[in-house]
């Protein structure tokens, strides 16, 4: 087997052929990465994410565009409302985060805010590291601005840019969250406050790693600080996020993702997802790498439209939903269930397949169609 470096180095390598020649890659971020995580069957995705290709555009391409992600207007919005958090050296960050999850200690004046300026992101990840070992050693409050952070991802490094990280007094770390959406009456959306939760166990677990290597290991909290405008100005509120839970499923999750050389290697030869190759060859390869649609992914992944497209085609029960899809067992297709309803397949010892029956013998009851067609049942649950 040759050295974890040749083996990373040809990875790399290989990443770039399907990403296709002179394009560039486009980063892994936390949001994309806790997608990946959340939907770990899907070796499309991580293929995909993996070698960098940006998946927007392959979706125009494919002739399915997406209109997932943020508009301009709000990416503008969201990078004033951060410069504001972060003006005059970070204090009024800093007192939020001491207000909301320090309050014993020493009110954070005059705190540190490294230079984290490097050459790419590998040298900004070591400046990073070596910056917050020496801010552990100091025993005083500091500022890390947009630190680089490094996570193993299927295999391959994934380089991730948290909003900001606050080192305490005590040589313990925080995760900050800078969001754009408001926080009212002291509380904001509960979707989006998960959504920033399972992002902000990405860069936890990325942090975990670099206070690992460090004697003795700092500790990462688990509750992180999400800062929001309040009400609907542009003034910060923050609220301490409690994001164990986030960070368990987050870490079994990756875990459970295919190795992205294990992937590579199963593809076809002279694979390209390249979005200047003719339709049919891009579709050809976009197809030749599984994918575990679910409606889910209309949220969460830019490629949506055309995997659903293609799910509804085969008749594939993951276009109705997971839920649905772990009730109906080994009944993989929309036609296998209506079968299984009507009694023409499908065993019945099997409890979906029994259920099925059943629901089938209602309907029709219901209907007064005894010994009628049945095709309707999965329309009845």
């Amino acid at each position: 087997m040759p050295p974890p470096r040749k083996r990373e180095t040809a990875l790399r390598h290989r990443l770039a052929e399907l990403r296709g020649p002179d394009v560039p890659a486009k980063a892994l971020d936390a949001r994309a990465l806790a997608a990946l995580a959340a939907n770990p069957g899907c070796e499309r995705r991580a293929i995909l994410d993996g070698a960098g290709v940006n998946k927007t555009t392959l979706a125009s391409a494919l002739g399915a565009p997406s209109a997932f992600g943020q508009s301009q207007f709000a990416l503008t919005r969201g990078n004033a409302f951060e410069a504001r958090v972060k003006s005059d050296g970070g204090a009024e960050l800093l007192r939020l985060v001491h207000e909301k999850l320090d309050r014993g200690a020493e009110p954070p004046a005059g705190a540190q805010v490294p230079d984290l300026t490097a050459i790419g992101p590998e040298g900004r990840t070591a400046r990073t590291a070596l910056a917050l070992r020496e801010a552990t050693a100091a025993g005083a409050w500091a500022l890390f601005d947009h630190p680089m952070l490094a996570l193993d991802v299927a295999g391959s490094p994934a380089f991730l840019e948290p909003d900001a990280v606050v080192v305490h007094p005590d040589g313990s770390w925080t995760v900050v969250e800078i969001k754009s959406f408001p926080m009212l009456d002291g509380s904001a959306d509960p979707a989006k406050v998960g959504a920033a939760a399972r992002q902000a166990a990405v860069y936890v677990l990325a942090l975990e790693e670099v206070a690992a290597r460090l004697d003795p290991a700092p500790r990462v909290r688990h509750h992180v600080l999400l800062v929001c405008p309040k009400d609907f100005s542009n003034l910060p509120a923050a609220s301490a996020v409690d994001i164990r839970k986030q960070r368990a499923v987050t870490a079994r999750q990756l875990t459970r993702l295919t190795r992205l050389e294990d992937i590579a290697d199963a593809l076809p030869e002279g694979t390209c997802f390249s979005p200047d190759l003719p339709a049919a060859d891009l579709t050809a390869a976009v197809e030749s790498v599984p994918a575990a649609y679910a409606p889910e992914c209309l949220s969460a992944c830019e490629l949506a439209f055309h995997c659903r497209d293609r799910s509804r085609t085969a008749g594939a029960v993951t276009s109705l939903g997971r839920s649905v899809r772990a009730e109906l067992g080994g009944l993989t297709t929309v036609e296998d269930v209506l079968a299984a309803a009507r009694g023409e397949a499908g065993d019945p010892d099997d409890p979906a397949v029994a259920a099925l029956r059943r629901a089938a013998e209602l309907r029709a009851e219901a209907l007064g169609t005894a010994g009628s067609d049945s095709s309707g049942a999965l329309a009845c649950r």
